[in-house]
């Protein structure tokens, strides 16, 4: 039998050692997530102004094709897979923590050096947790609702928040969602800022994150919360927020990494 190398007992012994965080470490890395953002707001806008553009045609299409049950489950998806979109972001803070040179050019230097085809793996993952996620949340709306078409949004919204049925809706929807958000925050919470510092494979970094997620239980449940809030602030002003929102979640996540993870 072949044991694979990222799981092996030996690959496990240079694993890189997660350390304790709390609080105070959040609003650290927020703090330099904002300067990172500060400090290059057009190189960094014009690589996630595609998130809320995209974010906008996806909820035209949707209202066009009348798949309102589909809004809120593709909308929160974006916490899902956005530790993958924010490569980018990843890479502009390690080359300013290194005193490189940060533009846009470079950003995605990561997917085609260091570990690419780990990354591509780590995002593979997320992308199944996204699609599974979108499979429950219509089987929850298909239980509840049925078939039932609606003339407008305002319709459906009426139905959603009034009745008996949507109440359902909304609470057990949103205890799925939860669940799968913390699938995803064990998968990546340091996994991809891991593999675009480090040329390991996907297992470490999965099994890294996953590591931290245990050792720091409270405080990465804490993490999540805020980055929801925060998304859910982004969305709210008809994506716009996002190009603000995501920047600076993406420049945070990197600073957490490093105050969160070790050397091997």
């Amino acid at each position: 039998m072949t044991v694979s190398p990222a799981f092996s007992p030996v690959t496990r012994a240079y694993h890189p050692a997660v350390h304790r965080i709390g609080p105070a470490d959040l609003r650290t890395a927020l703090a330099k997530g904002w300067g990172d953002f500060l400090d290059n707001p057009t190189h960094v806008l014009f690589i996630v102004m595609i998130y809320p553009i995209a974010g906008v045609i996806l909820a035209a299409a949707v209202f066009e094709n009348d798949l309102l049950p589909l809004l809120f489950p593709l909308a929160s998806g974006f916490a899902l897979i956005g530790p993958f979109a924010a490569i980018g972001l990843y890479e502009m803070s390690r080359r300013r923590e290194r005193g490189q040179e940060t533009d846009w050019v470079q950003a995605y230097a990561p997917l085609t050096r260091r570990s690419p085809r780990a990354i591509l793996g780590v995002g593979l993952v997320l992308t199944a947790i996204f699609l599974a996620w979108l499979v429950v949340a219509m089987g929850i709306y298909r239980a509840l609702f049925g078939g039932a078409a609606y003339a407008s949004a305002g319709a459906f919204l009426t139905d959603v928040l009034t009745t008996p049925r949507g109440w359902a809706l909304i609470v057990v929807g949103n205890l799925a969602g939860a669940a799968f958000s913390l699938l995803a925050l064990a998968v990546s919470a340091v996994s991809i800022p891991l593999l675009v510092d480090r040329d390991t494979d996907a297992g470490t970094a999965i099994e890294t994150s996953m590591a931290l997620m245990r050792e720091n239980p409270g405080t990465m449940a804490l993490w999540g919360v805020i980055v929801a809030a925060l998304l859910v602030v982004g969305m709210a002003s008809l994506f716009v927020g996002l190009a603000v929102v995501l920047p600076v979640l993406g420049h945070a996540t990197w600073h957490l990494y490093r105050r969160a993870v070790g050397p091997a």
